[in-house]
């Protein structure tokens, strides 16, 4: 396993300096910030994300502002009293994306949304205490419990949202399998138990988020972009 400097060194390197790396890292949310985020906010970035995978991320942006109107904002409490023949009503209006499958996704999120928040108070809180040395298993549990947010499609939400997250972007994979930490599936509970214990110990020896970790090693290998990547590393 390398060590930490020996990634941030190459990474650095390939960046232009210590400073010009330094810029291209940003911070998650702390644990307060991300309490004080609205349950309809995660509704929302989990419907962009899962709308996001297998099309251009610029043509849902392009339309997000329509479904945000056919889904009245993506609030959670307007959502849950939504009756269930209404939508497909919404699932063909022309100012979305019409994918009636990922459509379906909205009110099944928003009822594990809600269901969490019953119990937890929030569902920002929920997510804003679960350890991030067991980033994995929020993973695990997000698939599980919602529609759609398997593979890297929970992840990049809780990461566009502030939580801290590593990502396995190709970049990532490709360092952890040239390294053999991991061998098998990328999903596989061996493969993610792996990565997690990889990033927890480079986090011990840098004191850095996971998610600058992450960043570090996808700047560390692979091609060499200018400036800040569009997809998260």
């Amino acid at each position: 396993m390398e060590k930490f400097q020996d990634i941030y060194q190459r990474a650095a390197q390939r960046k232009g300096g210590t400073a010009m790396l330094e810029q291209l890292l940003h911070a998650p949310l702390a644990t307060e910030q991300l309490k004080c985020l609205s349950d309809d906010a995660w509704l929302e970035e989990f419907t962009r994300k899962i709308f996001q995978s297998g099309f251009y991320w610029s043509v849902i942006n392009n339309k997000w502002a329509g479904f945000r109107e056919v889904f009245w904002d993506f609030s959670v409490e307007k959502l849950l009293m939504m009756p269930p023949d209404m939508l497909e009503q919404k699932a063909m209006d022309e100012r979305i994306v019409r994918n009636f499958k990922k459509v379906q996704t909205i009110p099944h999120n928003t009822y594990m949304i809600h269901d969490i928040a019953a119990e937890h108070g929030s569902f920002s809180q929920f997510i804003a205490n679960w350890p991030t040395g067991d980033i994995i298993g929020l993973w695990a549990y997000l698939k599980k419990h919602g529609a759609r947010l398997g593979g890297n499609t929970g992840p990049y939400a809780l990461r566009t949202l502030g939580k801290d997250t590593f990502l396995l972007s190709r970049d990532v994979e490709n360092y952890l399998r040239a390294h053999k930490i991991i061998d098998g599936g990328l999903q596989t509970k061996k493969s993610l138990t792996a990565a997690q214990a990889f990033f927890n110990e480079l986090q011990q020896q840098s004191g850095l988020s996971l998610q600058a970790l992450s960043l570090i090693i996808a700047y560390s290998v692979g091609d060499n972009r200018v400036g800040i990547q569009t997809t998260p590393a």
